[in-house]
């Protein structure tokens, strides 16, 4: 029985120690980034020429990656990659329905 106890004991002290740790790590992050902080770099990025006709139809962001769903006026699809980091095209891949 004593050592039931002690364990719950030794129990309580991590869970507290640990919610504290998270309390802590979570304040100081909301702190350095909060509502009114401005960028630490401005993004300015060349500007991505689609083809005459096309629209976005969806948009999907990695970690790094932009990927960019375009159809083009005549029905076909291009996914287009972005470098998130440098707003630069990295490729296009065309899709097209297999006939």
């Amino acid at each position: 029985m004593r050592a039931l106890k002690i364990l719950v004991i030794v129990m309580a002290v991590v869970i507290l120690a640990g919610s504290a740790t998270l309390i802590v790590l979570i304040a100081g992050r909301l702190s350095r980034s909060g509502p009114g902080t401005a960028p630490s770099q401005p993004f300015a990025a060349a500007p991505i020429e689609l083809p005459a006709g096309a629209r976005v139809e969806t948009m999907s962001a990695g970690s790094d990656r932009l990927v960019v769903d375009i159809v083009l006026a005549d029905g076909n699809r291009r996914l287009v990659i972005i470098d998130l980091a440098t707003g630069r095209q990295l490729g296009a891949i065309p899709l097209r329905t297999a006939r």
